[in-house]
């Protein structure tokens, strides 16, 4: 099977979507380089990248540290499990009373969260 690279709108020609994306709306904590933190909830999540919604514009370019908690619900397990991400945002523009904000995963891991403790498999 194929993929097909789609240019995502309004960035450069280096980004391009490749990955499913899955329709997750789940709480994300965004951690700028100069330690400005957002508490944002994700609109969709793929392999390759993130979109959430938050009350502020973040600047295309600039390097993120974010945090999604994915629920044992959605994944089928018995403990939910934490995955702390690196990334760019590719864009940053206004919806009607939110702000939509899109990067690309640079790196990943995973934790899964146990009783009062943190499992990395990083």
């Amino acid at each position: 099977m194929r993929e097909t690279k789609t240019p995502v709108a309004g960035s450069g020609p280096a980004d391009t979507r490749s990955s499913v994306r899955f329709p997750l709306h789940l709480p994300i904590t965004v951690l700028t380089a100069d330690a400005h933190e957002y508490f944002a909830e994700t609109s969709d999540i793929s392999a390759g990248g993130v979109l959430f919604h938050t009350k502020s514009l973040l600047a295309v370019g600039a390097v993120i540290r974010f945090r999604i908690v994915l629920p044992a619900s959605v994944l089928g397990t018995d403990t939910d499990v934490q995955v702390n991400c690196t990334g760019r945002v590719v864009r940053s523009m206004d919806e009607r009373d939110k702000k939509a904000v899109a990067a690309v995963i640079d790196e990943y891991c995973f934790e899964r969260i146990l009783a009062g403790a943190m499992a990395t498999t990083c």
